[in-house]
């Protein structure tokens, strides 16, 4: 097994375990053993989520003056789903153990089987695996997969056999009824992406907003998907979460547009604090029904580079496609061209819980600190510590500010809660009296707050604090009154968005 391969998962692991430990995500039910790609968010990594996601919003709101938000409903007339294909054709390749009745995507049997080879030093042969899956998947061609997963004697997980059923298609939509009667009932179905809500309406946004083209309608929501092997955490799960941005061009812009929006959500990820060499785009082999153009950005997980948004230039298939069976219109009249015409979409997509995990991945840091301390006969002693932090960028950071009394006792706390009623109704801030400081700061280092202020009984008497910078642990005495004004501009989301 490589080293360097090793210790990566290793890492991914304790950043799991730190994940439940310090209240970002929970197993969902987990008192009833929970239920598989399923996850809640608790008190931490929903704050974190939702800074991510007004990041996002931000971004593209109110830093485009042509682009505007909606929030579709996730239920729709299931005729939506019909026009966008997803119908007819979202779906995987599946196949069964008859041994142990267990259903797998073929692609993630044949990618584990890769991961095998990578942990054994084989990483051509692993390379050379997945380009003729692929290929094949390319194409359709199931046979061949089939002789592939053969060629590799991959076997179920349960019972150990390669007994297989022929590969087929699996659709991926939930699908329930909607109506008070049973028979009277309508089959519809959880939405598989936010996009459809904002083609439906185009019409609405575009006259009610009076948008001239370009414009975008951005969206954020839940999305659905049947997922038969869920794995890598929250990277792939049942119930997740889309930012969906589909920016509407004259026909034969596209090209120019899909450039441009690749270039400018890489910066995004770059702003987020992703470093560059950890970002990378990967042009798609096989494009998408609906597309002319595709490519994902990838970012270096501890599992590997794997994709946290997708730019596509879908053409004008939705539009179209969403005219012809509601029989509605949906054109667009350009008064500089003096005609109508379906506009072709650029599309930005990126999930939100992958986004998240990126970001968790990437502040989880382990850092050795050599202490000294000095022994009952005098001599020093050095001891080495491993310090674990999360190097979130202020603006990001589920807490702002925590705010500590060094005792609880002489009026001490009541001064530290003076000093939350200053900052509370513009950041969130966080009380703590209990252990020592040292432990306090290990706690917030934990949650990744950036700055932790601590009263003393000087504070009493010159209203100046303590003031200890989590990323350097330097610790600086500045006064009561300067405190809002030093977190205002460190979380302010401009100083994020002038990396843009």
């Amino acid at each position: 097994m490589s080293s360097s391969v090793s210790e990566d998962r290793n890492v991914f692991q304790k950043i799991i375990s730190h994940a439940k430990e310090y209240g970002f995500v929970f197993p969902s039910s987990e008192i009833y053993d929970g239920l598989a790609a399923v996850y809640d968010y608790g008190e931490y990594g929903v704050e974190l989520k939702n800074n991510i996601k007004q990041l996002w919003w931000k971004t593209m709101t109110q830093l485009n003056d042509n682009i505007v938000g909606i929030d579709a409903a996730i239920f729709m007339h299931p005729l939506t789903w019909k026009a966008s294909g997803h119908v007819d054709g979202f779906s995987d390749p599946m196949i069964d153990n008859k041994d142990s009745q267990k259903r797998y995507r073929v692609d993630h049997l044949i990618e584990a089987r890769a991961d095998e080879l990578t942990l054994a030093g084989k990483n051509g042969d692993a390379e050379r695996l997945l380009e003729r899956m692929n290929k094949y998947l390319a194409k359709e061609e199931f046979g061949k997969l089939k002789d592939l997963m053969d060629a590799e004697k991959i076997v179920c997980q349960v019972s150990k056999t390669a007994n297989w059923t022929d590969i087929r298609q699996f659709n991926l939509m939930f699908s329930t009824e909607v109506g008070a009667v049973a028979e009277d009932a309508s089959k519809i179905y959880l939405r598989p992406e936010t996009a459809q809500g904002i083609f439906v309406n185009f019409l609405n946004v575009q006259k009610s907003g009076r948008m001239k083209i370009p414009f975008g309608i951005a969206q954020i929501g839940k999305a659905f998907r049947n997922e038969i092997v869920a794995r890598q955490f929250i990277f792939r799960m049942r119930e997740f979460e889309q930012m969906e941005m589909q920016f509407f061009v004259r026909p034969g812009t596209e090209m120019e547009w899909y450039n441009k929006w690749k270039q400018t959500r890489l910066q995004w990820h770059k702003a987020l604090g992703l470093p560059s060499d950890k970002l990378k785009f990967h042009d798609h082999e096989k494009l998408a029904h609906y597309a002319n153009a595709a490519v994902d950005i990838e970012y270096e997980f501890p599992f590997g580079f794997k994709e946290i948004e997708g730019i596509h230039s879908r053409t004008d298939f939705d539009l179209k496609n969403h005219q012809q069976l509601s029989g509605k219109k949906q054109q667009y009249f350009d008064a500089e061209l003096n005609q109508n015409y379906i506009p072709y979409v650029v599309e930005t997509s990126v999930g939100a819980d992958r986004a998240f995990l990126a970001v968790m991945c990437n502040a989880y840091q382990e850092e050795t600190v050599t202490q000294t301390s000095k022994t009952e006969d005098g001599t020093e002693k050095n001891e080495t510590k491993t310090r674990i932090f999360l190097q979130l960028h202020p603006c990001i950071a589920p807490i702002k500010v925590a705010v500590f009394p060094l005792v609880k006792k002489d009026g001490l706390p009541e001064k530290a809660k003076e000093i939350i009623e200053l900052l509370k109704y513009d950041f969130n801030v966080v009380y703590e009296e209990r252990d020592s400081v040292g432990k306090r700061y290990t706690r917030q280092d934990l949650i990744g707050t950036p700055f932790c202020v601590t009263v003393d009984y000087e504070s009493l008497t010159d209203n100046m604090v303590t003031v200890r910078f989590r990323d350097t642990t330097e610790q600086k005495r500045i006064a009561i009154k300067e405190l809002h004004s030093l977190v205002a501009n460190e979380v302010s989301f401009k100083r994020i968005f002038e990396k843009i």
